[in-house]
């Protein structure tokens, strides 16, 4: 009678074991599946970043850019004179085309705006993709 009851309490224990091994090789699985899906999304993560980081560069270069047409012309076309102090005074004929100075500073005021506003847009993508990837990769 004992022998049948440890029979029975061995067969239990071997068949508990099966199962555990049979979730243990399942679980093992989930995380391979899991680790493969993280690596793709470093990566994905780290080629978005590079994107970024060079939409960044390029903007910023072009805001700067922009800045110093803008001064430049603002000056001569404001009527400074003193960044053009050391030049000759120009012909008696010659007169600013202020008009043309006007519509080219609005112009370039229009792609100083759309630069800022991209600058900000991409500095934005960059911050949610960031932080959706530290949300997802910490769940």
């Amino acid at each position: 009678d004992d022998i049948a009851k440890m029979t029975a309490k061995i067969d239990s224990a071997a068949s508990r074991s099966a199962q555990l091994k049979a979730d243990v090789k399942v679980l093992q699985e989930e995380l391979a599946a899991l680790s493969k899906e993280q690596a793709q999304m470093d990566k994905i993560r780290i080629e978005t970043h590079e994107e970024y980081t060079v939409a960044k560069a390029d903007l910023e270069l072009g805001l700067t850019g922009v800045r110093k047409a803008l001064t430049v012309l603002r000056e001569y076309y404001g009527g400074s004179a003193a960044s053009f102090a050391q030049q000759p005074a120009p012909p008696v004929k010659f007169s600013k085309a202020s008009g043309a100075g006007t519509s080219i500073v609005g112009i370039l005021e229009v792609v100083e705006s759309d630069f800022a506003k991209n600058l900000a847009q991409e500095e934005a993508q960059e911050a949610d993709a960031e932080s959706e990837y530290q949300k997802v990769t910490q769940e």
